[in-house]
């Protein structure tokens, strides 16, 4: 491949590498379509602001976990003591496993790989109910539960908006399968992406998880701001659940970017509110255009990502790696995930100019790879074997 991009770091894990894993390939300067992140926010004026703290950002220790979760419950509106923070959400999914997951949980699938993945590592059974394509992954939360009932699982887990369809359950329907599963160990409701969702004026059911014996609703400051890099989430729950998971992390186990990252937010509500809305102009912008190449399936979605279907007998690997060759777009092939293959592709919303190159790329592969079958019928050689 061009840039010396190795393909083999596609094929180490259950997720896609990282942006400074393939930056430091020589990948050059990448628009990333996989990793998804709110391109509105933080501001350039924010981060200039992080810029002129960052030697003290770096110097100093942070606050205790307890003074920066006073201030999110604040901008958040939230009791401090339903609250538990985390360094990233991976963390907190890690500890409940330990902690809650007794043998046995329940997970729509395809979904985020670690919900299937850590429970596995520890010899837990994952019950995984497939979201059929022929329904668009739409989660039928009656069938759901039933399955549920089948199986014996005595934890149960719904993301909302999934990953990677982007599909959306309307906050009823997440109340309705909380009370019905009251009995279970524990229901997670993971709202990384809630946010994003426009269908609804308030989608979170945080508040009603905070008033439940068995409920924790999963949250990520990271995804919905843009920030992975300072590994930010937290979980809201009773005050029994929340301060039990406070009692077994780290005192401080948070970072004094993520601690800057949080005393900002106050200020800049205005901004995210802001960014929340171009990014769903984009959505349906970028849905458009890429409805418009022939032989692409896209999927409705409520969060800041794009599932689509490629056509034609295409393998999204290689998709995947002609992009990334020939035109340095950077997406997420999903043949890894759990109930998918490498004809589906998950795509980040992001701004018209950046969609245009995606939809050049895309293109250009098409007219490669329809160049290279009629090259062949015809016994000349084919284009494609100069693009790796």
């Amino acid at each position: 491949m061009r840039h010396g991009v190795d393909s083999g770091l596609f094929q180490q894990t259950a997720h896609s590498p990282s942006y400074f894993e393939l930056s430091r390939t020589g990948a050059g300067e990448l628009v990333d379509f996989c990793i998804p992140c709110n391109p509105y926010f933080p501001t350039p004026q924010m981060f200039e602001e992080l810029a002129k703290n960052l030697e003290s950002v770096l110097k100093f220790y942070p606050s205790d976990s307890a003074k920066i979760a006073q201030q999110l419950s604040t901008v958040l509106g939230l009791n401090p003591a339903t609250i538990a923070m985390s360094n990233g959400s991976t963390e907190l999914i890690t500890w409940m496993d330990h902690m809650w997951v007794r043998d046995s949980i329940a997970i729509p699938i395809p979904t985020f790989g670690r919900w299937t993945d850590q429970p596995m590592e520890n010899d837990k059974r994952v019950d995984m109910f497939p979201l059929q394509e022929s329904n668009n992954f739409e989660l039928d939360v009656d069938e759901y539960i039933k399955f549920i009932r089948a199986r014996g699982s005595r934890t149960a887990v719904v993301c909302n908006p999934n990953n990677p369809d982007g599909g959306y359950l309307p906050r009823r329907e997440i109340v309705r399968f909380m009370d019905e599963l009251a009995d279970l160990d524990l229901v997670v409701i993971d709202e990384s992406f809630i946010d994003f969702v426009e269908v609804e004026r308030a989608p979170s059911v945080a508040a009603e998880a905070s008033i439940r014996p068995n409920v924790v609703v999963l949250k990520s400051l990271g995804k919905n701001f843009g920030l992975h890099g300072i590994r930010f989430g937290y979980l809201v729950a009773n005050p029994g659940l929340a301060g039990k998971m406070r009692r077994t992390l780290p005192k401080w186990n948070l970072n004094s970017l993520a601690e800057t990252v949080v005393f900002m937010l106050a200020e800049h509500e205005a901004e995210y509110a802001e960014s929340l809305r171009l990014l769903s102009r984009d959505r349906y912008r970028m849905g458009v255009e890429l409805s418009r190449i022939p032989d692409l399936t896209v999927y409705s979605s409520q969060a800041n990502f794009l599932l689509v279907k490629l056509g034609g007998g295409v393998d999204g690997r290689e998709l995947r790696d002609h992009l990334l060759s020939r035109h340095q777009v950077f997406i997420r092939e999903c043949g890894n995930k759990l109930g998918m293959s490498s004809r589906f592709a998950r795509l980040v919303v992001r701004p018209e100019h950046d969609v245009d190159r995606l939809v050049e790329g895309i293109r250009d592969f098409t007219q490669a790879r329809w160049t290279s079958e009629h090259a062949s019928h015809s016994g000349e050689p084919s284009l494609l074997m100069h693009s790796a």
